[in-house]
């Protein structure tokens, strides 16, 4: 248990974690415990977005958690905290998300991913998949339940590379990052502590 004392960071996305993350990653520094108070990170951990929890003097549940660097062929890199996502578009084309969190938005893409078991799920939906299922697919999403598909299939990885065939747009943590074809994902377990 940790108690949050008042010098305990607090973020409120994926994004404001991964920011911190690699601020500190730049400049040297530790890594802090953190607050989380918002996310699918959070959300993955069966966190609250009550902030009261984080400010008390009772101790309360901390986790280490692994992050995921990821690099292209064109020499760029970063680490995100909760999933990568690579596609063209949602309704056609191949579409590729590298979960290290279970939820991305109101989707419930890999329920059996969890950030401290030093691998990410790697979800990966055939180019080949019509309009038709995508939709059928996309209305399950927020249940889980879009698997088992022969169309999509959900991989356990600590390390891998992704050939997308193509460049794609990525997006890390829900912010558009770039576009690459192909991509090399590793973790890096217990790399940040969290607070739920």
């Amino acid at each position: 248990m940790v108690v949050p004392g008042p010098g305990m960071q607090h973020v409120r996305s994926d994004a404001e974690l991964r920011a911190l993350v690699i601020d500190n990653m730049d400049r040297g520094v530790p890594q802090p415990v953190v607050g989380l108070l918002g996310g699918d990170l959070m959300r993955t951990l069966g966190g609250s977005a009550d902030s009261a929890r984080l400010t008390g003097e009772e101790p309360i549940p901390h986790l280490p958690i692994d992050i995921i660097h990821v690099a292209t062929d064109d020499g760029r890199e970063t680490y995100f905290v909760a999933h990568l996502v690579a596609r063209k578009s949602w309704w056609r084309g191949p579409l590729t998300a590298a979960m290290n969190a279970q939820f991305h938005g109101r989707w419930d893409v890999s329920p059996r991913a969890h950030p401290n078991d030093g691998r990410f799920d790697l979800v990966q939906v055939d180019g080949s998949l019509d309009l038709r299922q995508r939709w059928m697919a996309r209305s399950r999403l927020p249940l889980g339940t879009q698997v088992p598909h022969p169309s999509i299939t959900i991989r356990q990885h600590a390390q891998t590379t992704v050939d997308l065939g193509r460049r794609r747009n990525v997006w890390v943590d829900a912010q558009r990052w770039g576009t690459a074809s192909t991509l090399h994902l590793t973790v890096h377990p217990d790399a940040i502590v969290v607070c739920v």
